[in-house]
Order: structure tokens, then C-alpha cells, then sequence
């Protein structure tokens, strides 16, 4: 389990930022800052816009929701391991409903959202692509490097520079998406990353072994 808890208080999350739009020179240089995106009460902003990323029949028997980081190294683990096999083997058959929900610790996270989430019918294949990346994306941690690499992935995926020029730059969007994941997070009680809430159950981060366990137990198998 990654442990960089949520710190969630008074509406605001604790997080490093700094204020407004962190720029970086060149074409659609200026990427939001999650100071900026934590500068309002959760519940004055508006959230309605906010697309919930889902894969597989809204009636399946059983609804696996996954709260995670792009910049958690847990969470890219469990993505490319029982995230992989959850999908091929339950979300694709039709039994099971899955529903990712951002987690933002830091400003990449969030960036890399607003690249993911730049069109929503490509989100889950850029999610593919940013967690089988991650060390590459991330790097040294340095902001502009961050950033086009961000960007390099997006053009890899399909967006036009000018897509991704305007979901960077979207700083209404980045609060909206701060205000939704401190919403959903207080909900469902989310301390740390990855999260699993099964069927309205909340699991911390397990093996494949554990996970398939508790999903053939909700389908009677």
C-alpha cells in the first residue's frame, strides 16, 4: 500500500502547491497548480461537468471502484498486474463494473489526469500508457520535463497539441477535479492508494489471489 495518505480537513487538501499556473514556457506553457486547484471549499465548485471514468455493463453483478495516484508506484503495480487480469477476466466478460477515481498527492497526478481525461473515450488506453510509463513520465521530478513528457504521451494517444494546449491550461477544470476527488474520498473514506471499494466495501491494495477471492464470493462462485 503506498503510504502517502490523504490528508483531507475543511474542504482543503494538504498538499504541496504553490499559486495560480505554474508556467513553463513554449506552446501552452501555463499547466494549472494544485494550489490554485485547492483554493476554494470542495463544495463551491462546480463538479457536475466531471466525467466518471467506467468500464464494463452498468448492471453487472458486481461494481470494483479503484481510487488511485498516476504518480503512485503501488498503484502502477497493481495496474499492470491484478488490475490487467481483473479486466480481461471479469470487466470484459460482463461481470464485473469498473469505475477509476483520481487521487491527486501532487501536481503531476493531476496534470497527467487532465491529459488522460483530454478525451474521454481514449482515457483508459493514455491510463495504460501513464502507468507503464511512470518512471519514464516522471523522471527526476522536474516540472517542464514532466510536462512534456505529459505531452509526448498525449501525441502518442491521438491529441493534438492543441488538445492538450487546452486541457493543460483548463485551470476551471482542475479545480472541478480536486473539488470531485475530495468529494468522492470523503465519501468512501480513501486514506492511501491504491484503494479498492467492492460492491460498497473498501479493501486496501492485494494480490490477484485476494482480490479474485472477494469478487467470486459477491458472484456466488
Amino acid at each position: 500500500m503506498d503510504r502517502r495518505t490523504l490528508m483531507i480537513g475543511a474542504g482543503a487538501l494538504v498538499l504541496a502547491s504553490g499559486a495560480g499556473m505554474v508556467s513553463f514556457g513554449g506552446r501552452g506553457g501555463d499547466v494549472p497548480d494544485l494550489g490554485a486547484a485547492n483554493a476554494q471549499q470542495a463544495g463551491d465548485v462546480d463538479i457536475s461537468g466531471i466525467v466518471e471514468m467506467a468500464m464494463g455493463p452498468e448492471d453487472a453483478p458486481v461494481t470494483v471502484i479503484e481510487y488511485a495516484s498516476f504518480t503512485c508506484p503501488h498503484c502502477a503495480s497493481f495496474h499492470v498486474g491484478p488490475g490487467a487480469r481483473l479486466k480481461s477476466e471479469y470487466v470484459d466478460t460482463g461481470k464485473v463494473r469498473f469505475i477509476y477515481r483520481d487521487v491527486y498527492f501532487d501536481r503531476p497526478g493531476l496534470w497527467a489526469s487532465m491529459v488522460a481525461r483530454c478525451e474521454p473515450d481514449r482515457f483508459f488506453g493514455i491510463t495504460d500508457m501513464l502507468y507503464k510509463q511512470q518512471r519514464d513520465w516522471i523522471g527526476d521530478g522536474q516540472p517542464a520535463a514532466i510536462a512534456e513528457n505529459l505531452r509526448k504521451i498525449g501525441r502518442v494517444a491521438g491529441l493534438s497539441d492543441e488538445q492538450l494546449d487546452t486541457c493543460l491550461s483548463d485551470a476551471e477544470k482542475a479545480q472541478a477535479l480536486v473539488a470531485w476527488f475530495q468529494q468522492n474520498a470523503e465519501a468512501d473514506q480513501i486514506e492511501s492508494t491504491p484503494s479498492l471499494v467492492i460492491n460498497g466495501e473498501k479493501h486496501s491494495n492485494m494480490s490477484w489471489n485476494d482480490l479474485k477471492a472477494i469478487i467470486d464470493e459477491q458472484l456466488g462462485e
